[in-house]
């Protein structure tokens, strides 16, 4: 389409398109892998993205090479990062190693180094569906006490875990009402994992009374200032989705179908949420065949995107592990 925000605005109404929208992220090896094919540095613009994202600026690049960084980096929060050449690396320094939050600040929403760039960037889009990551609510709070400790904490430390979560809920929404202020963009979007393979992270009864109020406060600031909701969450989060619609979601990514059935989702919860996501990332595009993974797509196609209300995507980033050839199979029956 010409209209690439109008496409995304028409899919999460649950209008039908003439084609279903899309959208792609790359891990590092693999953006350059598939910027060498298409002999392009703008895959973006390349493959037509509908939707273009940028997040708020953080001393720790999200993939921060260990040739520039070393082997570890800390974050504005105080949180130890490993680094490596594929991946975003991994939390492996909590910066809170008792439940308390007595001796600890909190970084300022306000520094200015956060939001460079973001004003020309949200001018060059304007035709684009533009998306903007606020943060992280749940899954801060893991990187800042450490994921055992957090859910033992939710056991028997279950007041700090709750001001834990309110103050990071507070930090988020200093960030939006300066973002609001300042720039014209059409979406937030949080990455908040709350599922594992088969389950929950935590019960639905303990997210519903610890991140739901939160959640649905960062949601109704959205609201309040007309931009829609992306929320990524990984795993199997079936039982809170009628929660999520609850509250005012508009997009849930990425619906992993090794972790929950996609149709199955679609049919039960498709006339109030659009999904974006469920190409299969743990077998599919880095084990099948080309027709295997033209086939999936097009099933994919015909059925999420009836009534509209599907973004088509990969699970995850695609990461190094996948075929040069897969990755093109892939992107050629998505944009088709």
């Amino acid at each position: 389409m010409d209209n690439n925000k109008l496409w995304i605005q028409q899919t999460i109404a649950h209008q039908e398109t003439q084609k279903i929208p899309y959208n792609f992220d790359f891990s590092p090896p693999a953006q350059a892998a598939v910027a060498k094919y298409y002999r392009t540095e703008n895959i973006e613009e390349k493959l037509n993205l509908p939707i273009r994202m940028a997040d708020v600026k953080s001393i720790k690049p999200i993939y921060a090479d260990p040739d520039e960084h070393g082997p570890v980096i800390r974050d504005e929060f105080g949180v130890i990062w490993s680094t490596n050449k594929i991946d975003r690396g991994a939390p492996i320094g909590p910066c809170l190693s008792n439940p308390s939050l007595t001796d600890y600040v909190f970084p300022d929403p306000k520094e200015e180094y956060r939001y460079e760039g973001i004003g020309n960037w949200c001018n060059h889009n304007a035709h684009h569906f533009t998306l903007i990551w606020v943060g992280d609510l749940w899954e801060r709070a893991t990187f800042m006490r450490g994921m055992n400790d957090l859910l033992l904490d939710t056991a028997v430390n279950i007041n700090f875990v709750e001001v834990l979560i309110k103050r990071i809920a507070d930090y988020i929404m200093q960030t939006m009402k300066i973002l609001f202020e300042r720039f014209k963009f059409d979406c937030i979007a949080l990455s908040d994992d709350y599922g594992s393979q088969k389950t929950m992270l935590m019960s639905p009864r303990t997210w519903r009374n610890l991140v739901k109020p939160c959640l649905s406060d960062i949601f109704r600031l959205a609201k309040e200032n007309s931009r829609y909701i992306f929320l990524h969450s990984c795993g199997n989060i079936e039982p809170i989705i009628p929660d999520l619609i609850d509250i005012g979601l508009d997009i849930l990514h990425p619906v992993q179908p090794e972790a929950m059935d996609p149709f199955e989702i679609k049919k039960k919860y498709g006339d109030d949420l659009t999904f974006c996501g469920g190409i299969g990332t743990q077998r599919l595009l880095p084990y099948g065949t080309t027709d295997e993974i033209r086939r999936k797509i097009r099933e994919l196609k015909d059925i999420m995107g009836q009534g509209g209300g599907y973004i088509i995507e990969p699970g995850i980033t695609i990461q190094s592990d996948v075929p040069l050839a897969n990755v093109i199979a892939m992107i050629d029956e998505v944009v088709a």
